[in-house]
């Protein structure tokens, strides 16, 4: 076992402060990762504040994890003393249903082993990414190419995947109309990633504040949804509409937007319940779904591609003092775009 510092929730909705937390002894499949960055992601505050249900405190939150590796233990042959990893919001799964044997881990029925706020099939609860180090089986552990940098790097492993596995899965290319509603911290990665995809691409925000970021980062076009004419203008218009708030929607006016099999697509995650008149899809015979992360291999999919292509998130960097504050922030849409700790500073 290994003490080390770190920022926790000691209990719901209470300010996250610094303490130590123990931390498993290397096994022989394990990696031991010095953290050197970890994004704050708007599920970080959902859990801590028990928004999502009853949680496990004291709380370490944290799924966006870059790092170095410091230690391996004696059968890991993927990882090396100094490579450049991250770990995302899952940490293990069973490892025996279909959805695991084909690579869709975050939807093993049995439920993946998420980062922090869960039980590890040790028993003992899983801490997250605000935390100095972190032992995970290598199973679960991805490289970060050394195109990217670690501190725009790190809320590519929620942020980065919440939004390719969709636009992936929805086969999002030249050709495609998407939009994606909301630009924070998942939708300005749909953006870029929907663009270096080869769609053409829409955001439809509540105002146009951050059009000339949204244009920059790769949107074709910016609509204000507090406008009622968007909504007439742009009837019928989109094969994917990636929804990436986290409030409840006018579900019928964004559907109609789509185009006859289109798709809306939701990785925003409400805390409160939302009514959909099945009206609203049946017209058109659109879909209405959702998606969730995706699996170790896409992950790594996501990353030397977002490599390849040059995207790294929009980060604002901040001290550990910082976090309460910076979880405020989220709330009042004030971040642009996903505030990184620089875990130096725990």
């Amino acid at each position: 076992m290994t003490t080390v510092a770190a920022y926790a929730a000691p209990a719901a909705k209470a300010p996250l402060e610094r303490t130590t937390i123990e931390r498993r002894a290397v096994g022989e499949f394990d990696v031991l990762i010095d953290i050197k960055f970890a994004g704050i992601c708007h599920s970080d505050i959902h859990q801590a504040r028990e928004g999502w249900g009853q949680a496990i405190f004291p709380m370490v939150p944290g799924h966006e994890i870059a790092g170095v590796v410091s230690e391996v233990g004696p059968g890991v042959t993927r990882y090396a003393v100094g490579d450049r990893v991250g770990v995302g919001c899952m940490v293990d799964s069973c490892r025996e249903c279909d959805n695991c044997a084909a690579g869709l881990e975050q939807y093993c029925v049995r439920r993946p082993t998420w980062t922090y706020n869960a039980v590890g099939k040790d028993g003992e609860p899983t801490y997250g990414g605000y935390s100095e180090k972190i032992v995970v089986d290598e199973n679960y552990v991805v490289r970060i190419p050394d195109g990217l940098a670690l501190d725009v790097a790190a809320p590519l492993l929620c942020a980065g995947i919440t939004t390719y596995s969709p636009l992936k899965h929805w086969n999002t290319g030249p050709g495609k109309k998407v939009a994606v509603v909301g630009f924070g911290g998942l939708g300005h990665m749909g953006v870029k990633i929907a663009h270096a995809l080869g769609a053409e691409v829409t955001v439809l925000s509540q105002s146009l504040r951050k059009q000339d970021d949204g244009l920059r980062m790769g949107a074709d076009h910016y609509y204000a949804t507090s406008d009622p004419a968007t909504f007439e203008q742009l009837q019928g218009s989109f094969d994917l509409i990636l929804n990436t708030v986290s409030a409840p929607l006018d579900f019928p006016a964004f559907l109609s937007l789509l185009r006859t099999d289109g798709a809306l697509v939701n990785v925003g995650l409400p805390e409160e319940p939302v009514q959909i008149p099945l009206s609203a899809v049946a017209g058109g015979r659109r879909s209405l779904s959702s998606s969730s992360i995706g699996g170790i291999a896409e992950t790594q999919e996501m990353l030397d591609f977002c490599a390849a292509h040059g995207l790294g998130a929009e980060i604002e960097l901040i001290g550990a003092q910082e976090i309460n504050e910076a979880y405020e922030r989220v709330l009042a849409s004030d971040v642009r775009y996903r505030f990184v700790i620089d875990t130096a500073t725990i």
